[in-house]
């Protein structure tokens, strides 16, 4: 803290600027040149002011220091807020009518006061024991010099508005700011000079120099580094050599003998032998963010960094393998090991986007700043559970990208039923974490589905829902992704066109005794279709489809928007060929809970379907459990996975090629190859081909984790290898063997089967016909994929005739009395009797 406080009022740039290099500065709230003041700035509260805790705490977490208030005010606000942030604004009568709360509530006093009195001072430091002492005399007297050491001798800090500041020499009216500053800094040197220490923004120290008060008044003035030199006078650092510095601060030490000065320096550096510090090289950060800079302006012939600066996607890429990396370390080395590459790769980013470290380090005081705090949680995309470490895990980029391998042969009953198991899903856990979220929507419906897409999506929307008609506008595509689109679309609805069976079911089961049963379709259903910056227009389709197949009277799709509110236009025009009657601009669980409870905008639905991240799956799982919904689920989803079975006649690069396409999903896919008797050569092709195919990928940082923790599974045959699939029960199982199709009858459990070499899973996935929305994590036990009768219910009916009713009537009497239900035999009795 330096002699004085200013209060901000009428002040020039030069002399606003002067101010801002010393330290924090007083301003009202209400002032236009608050907007303008630095974040470690005070807030003076007037006393006709009407405050809440809120907008304070707001003034807080946006860098405001600390909050002056009136004691009027402070009897609500007190205790609600940090009391090392609020300071008590008092008249010198007004002291004895503090409580105890509002004394401990605080951590510093401005005394407005007529007149300076030492004696006051030493009085109120008591009461306020443990608290700063400010005194904000009469504005129309401008303290002296000798003033202001005195107070500071008392234990006090004087608040000057700036009408009496002047970058001028002092006078009768005006102190001159150096003056103020320096009025309680001392000397212990004959020649009455100051030590000052001279460091970079982010505190490393570049040299020690002396500073005089003409030094000090001409730095603060103009906002250069200017120092006294002991044998020529003023030093004007970078005058001859162009290594000048721009003051960022000007701080006493804790004794007032000494000065810091913080700067940005330009040229070579500070020391005369054109490096950036007298001490030596930089270390650490400083250094690292120094060479980065270098790169960034003239990058060597060959240099990664350069790469980096050069390609954002690799740079974005590097930034989430490292991070996950951190993540995985368990030993200390190995923490500190990746923790250095993650910083690397993130002050790259940094450099490239012009931030630099001492910006990082403001804003992290501007976090700790906040007085307002948030739960903390993870971004839905990655509240994912961890994913099991593998065995072992290559450090280099370019290392091999393998499987593991076991041989069923050889494992135990144990060791093969750990060959089936998935991740463990933590669904409590998940829907723990989705139920704010849910119940959110379901409370403040389209309110809370803006707030949360601009959470969660980064997109400010004005409204949540589409209606058709779409316009052509949200449509425009290419020719060739249209011409794509349409022959998927016909494809797959020909497929399902043909799963539609409206004849009604009629079996007379006794005499006189006719039941029957009918399909009739859902009649709302809500399309979920994962997107934001992805475009997704498959999931569209295949869910889509089946619904205006079916005959749904109602087709809600909900995608996530792009940050600037839209939704892609692949997307949009599959909606609008699907008969889609209205798009929900919402992902996550916000999504599922405006389908499954609906909003003012949104319409609720009776069924949901579609694949999604844990979140969605937990929101689904949420909604359907829920009576007051009334919704019922597609199925569970988990990661994408695929086992392929091949032999001896598997073309390796095809094998590769299927394998990472499942791969490639994220770092979660379970991908399964089961080699029946292939010899080792022929396993070695494949697994080559699996590495020189992923290196060749965009997404190769993703399938290098995912390929490291899936399976290659030798099998003595083709049974064994069927059994084991049909235990494992894949979303997608691809058949590379002699004579695949007569395998087929073998299958019991898949979500979907691609038979012989040329039949890709990519087809699926796609355009063939069949649906890519599939059971994974062994639900093909228990569940089929998505198809047309996913999107309808049966309904039974029987019609009876008197005679029948002769002769099913007793059956039903004498099961209903067994039962002891009267009334059901009774309904019958009743009947009955009228035969006689």
């Amino acid at each position: 803290m330096s002699g004085f406080l200013p209060l901000l009022g009428q002040a020039d740039n030069a002399l606003f600027n002067a101010l801002n290099r010393l330290g924090p500065i007083i301003t009202h709230p209400q002032s236009s040149t608050s907007l303008h003041t630095p974040d470690h700035s005070f807030y003076l509260v007037d006393q006709e002011t009407s405050v809440t805790p809120s907008q304070i705490a707001d003034w807080l977490d946006a860098g405001v220091e600390k909050i002056i208030l009136p004691l009027s005010l402070a009897t609500d606000i007190v205790n609600t807020i940090p009391s090392e942030r609020v300071i008590l604004l008092l008249d010198v009568g007004s002291v004895s009518a503090v409580s105890d709360r509002i004394r401990s509530g605080v951590s510093g006093v401005v005394l407005k006061t007529p007149t300076v009195d030492v004696d006051l001072i030493s009085s109120v430091s008591s009461f306020f024991s443990g608290s700063s002492i400010y005194l904000l005399p009469d504005p129309a007297a401008s303290p002296s010099i000798q003033t202001l050491r005195a107070i500071s001798s008392a234990g006090a800090t004087v608040i000057i508005p700036t009408s009496s500041l002047t970058l001028q020499p002092t006078s009768k009216s005006q102190i001159n700011v150096a003056d103020a500053f320096l009025s309680i800094v001392t000397s212990d040197r004959p020649d009455n000079l100051f030590p000052t220490v001279v460091s970079t923004q982010a505190g490393q120290t570049l040299g020690l120099v002396y500073s005089s008060v003409e030094s000090v008044r001409e730095s603060i003035a103009s906002g250069k580094g200017v120092y006294q030199s002991r044998k020529h006078g003023l030093w004007r650092k970078g005058e001859t050599s162009g290594a000048t510095q721009d003051i960022v601060s000007i701080r006493l030490d804790c004794d007032s003998d000494c000065l810091e000065y913080r700067v940005i320096q330009h040229g070579a550096g500070f020391c005369h032998l054109n490096r950036l510090s007298c001490f030596g090289p930089l270390s650490g950060l400083t250094a690292l963010e120094s060479t980065l800079k270098a790169r960034l302006e003239s990058a060597p012939t060959g240099s990664y960094t350069k790469r980096l600066f050069d390609d954002p996607e690799l740079l974005r890429s590097k930034i989430m393998e490292e991070a996950d990396e951190l993540c995985r370390a368990t030993s200390p080395e190995e923490a500190a090991f990746e923790a250095a590459d993650l910083i690397y790769f993130a002050l790259t980013k940094c450099v490239a986007a012009g931030v630099s470290v001492a910006d990082i380090e403001r804003s992290l005081d501007m976090k700790a700043k906040k007085v307002s705090r948030r739960p903390g949680n993870a971004k839905p995309q990655w509240s994912k559970p961890s994913a099991p470490a593998p065995a072992t895990r290559d450090r280099t980029d370019d290392g091999p990208i393998q499987m593991r391998t076991s041989d069923l042969t050889s494992v135990t009953p144990a060791e093969r039923v750990q060959l089936l198991r998935r991740p463990v899903l933590k669904s409590e856990e998940m829907i723990t974490k989705v139920k704010p979220i849910v119940d959110q929507v379901r409370q403040s419906g389209d309110k809370a589905l803006l707030e949360l897409t601009a959470k969660f999506d980064k997109a400010q929307l004005a409204s949540t829902v589409v209606f058709p008609p779409f316009s052509p506008e949200s449509m425009k595509l290419d020719d060739e992704v249209r011409k794509a689109i349409d022959v998927a679309y016909a494809n797959i609805r020909k497929f399902h066109e043909a799963q539609t069976n409206n004849s009604a079911l009629v079996v007379e089961t006794m005499p006189g005794v006719v039941c029957s049963r009918f399909a009739r379709p859902i009649a709302r259903v809500g399309l979920y279709v994962p997107g934001g910056t992805a475009i997704l227009p498959s999931t569209a389709l295949m869910l889509g489809i089946p619904a205006q197949v079916a005959g749904c009277k109602e087709i809600v799709l909900a995608t996530p928007p792009r940050p600037d509110g839209s939704i892609s236009p692949e997307v949009m025009y599959v909606a609008k060929l699907v008969g889609a009657t209205a798009i929900l601009k919402a992902g996550g669980a916000q999504a599922v809970a405006a389908m499954a409870y609906g909003t003012e905008t949104c319409p609720k639905v009776d069924k949901i379907f579609g694949p999604g991240n844990q979140w969605v799956t937990a929101a689904k799982m949420l909604v359907q459990n829920d009576t007051d919904a009334l919704v019922s689920i597609d199925m569970p989803a988990g990661p994408s996975e695929v086992l392929v079975i091949a032999d001896h006649t598997a073309n390796p690069a095809f094998v590769a090629a299927d394998l990472l396409s499942q791969a490639e999903h994220g770092i979660d896919s379970q991908v399964v190859l089961v080699a029946v008797n292939l010899t080792a050569d022929h396993l070695a092709s494949i697994e080559k081909e699996v590495d020189q195919q992923a290196h060749a990928l965009e997404r190769v940082d993703i399938v290098r984790q995912s390929v490291s923790k899936s399976l290659i599974v030798k099998a003595s045959n083709v049974e064994e290898a069927i059994a084991f699939s049909n235990d494992y029960a894949p979303e997608h199982l691809i058949l590379h063997l002699e004579s695949a199709r007569d395998k087929v009858p073998l299958i019991e459990n898949a979500g979907s089967v691609f038979v012989g070499p040329y039949t890709p899973e990519s087809c699926g996935d796609y355009a063939s016909g069949t649906n890519h929305t599939l059971p994974t994590n062994g639900y093909a036990r228990q569940f089929s994929g998505v198809n047309t009768q996913s999107y309808q219910k049966h309904i039974t009916s029987q019609e009876i005739t008197a005679s029948g009713l002769g002769g099913l009537g007793p059956v039903v009497v004498t099961l209903a009395d067994c039962e002891g239900l009267q009334a059901h035999a009774n309904a019958v009795r009743v009947r009955l009797s009228t035969f006689q």
